[in-house]
């Protein structure tokens, strides 16, 4: 198990799999709670036909019910950017929204031009977006609780802190697998296996999803299809966990 960033290719491999498959695989570890690990359905993705976003959380809180104290709406992007390098991969910009309710959009067009530019992956925010007809074009996944149409004082105020995103602590560096389904966490302790074992666990699934093509099906024939299912995905499980 590696704790280093992925290079570009394992993360594009990581991609080729759907979100909920990641969070099945995950949970063959028992690294952590079942429970735990994946934002909650306030946070949903802006373009659900787009392919998964993978990368690495690049952390920032945002506000904009009032003016920053010093700089213009668009200050904190410099920062931001330049934060990129400190990142052991392609970049996903995670905002924390502070106000309480969302006072304007988090992003539009400019700012997610700038973030594609610099090479992130993908941007998701507590709060809300704009310019989604843009930012779509732009082929840039983006994740929100919302939309508005208007940006107030938008600004960032810290970079690379911890926030709370969608119910579950972000930290700067944590690698984040999203699409239509959600977005989840990956340990990096396991990060470098887990695009494989999607692999085998898909294959393994192929059990039932092949027996209910033979249009010959009984509920015997669905139990031992079952049975054989759980006894392949009992055995990665154990071979992941090196028992």
């Amino acid at each position: 198990m590696s704790t280093e960033g992925l290079s570009n290719a394992a993360l594009e491999e990581l991609a080729k799999y759907d979100t909920p498959t990641v969070c099945n695989v995950i949970e063959l570890w028992n690294i952590r709670p079942r429970n735990t690990g994946y934002m909650n359905d306030s946070i949903k993705a802006c373009f659900p036909k787009m392919p998964p976003m993978v990368g690495y959380a690049l952390t920032s809180t945002f506000r904009s019910m009032a003016p920053p104290r010093s700089g213009d709406v668009y200050s904190g992007l410099d920062a931001q950017v330049a934060a990129f390098e400190s990142l052991p991969g392609a970049p996903v910009v995670v905002y924390q929204d502070i106000d309480e309710p969302t006072a304007s959009a988090t992003f539009g067009e400019v700012m997610c031009s700038t973030y594609k530019a610099y090479g992130a992956k993908g941007i998701v925010t507590s709060g809300a977006g704009r310019d989604l007809d843009q930012v779509e074009a732009l082929d840039f996944p983006a994740f929100t609780n919302g939309t508005n149409c208007a940006h107030g004082y938008c600004h960032t105020l810290q970079v690379n802190v911890p926030v709370t995103v969608g119910g579950i602590p972000i930290y700067p560096g944590d690698l984040l697998h999203g699409d239509l389904n959600g977005v989840t966490t990956i340990p990096t302790e396991i990060a470098s296996e887990v695009a494989d074992a999607c692999k085998d666990l898909m294959k393994a699934e192929d059990i039932v999803l092949d027996y209910l093509k033979t249009g010959n099906l009984t509920p015997e024939g669905l139990g031992e299809a079952r049975k054989e299912l759980g006894a392949e995905i009992a055995k990665l499980g154990k071979r992941l966990r090196g028992e």
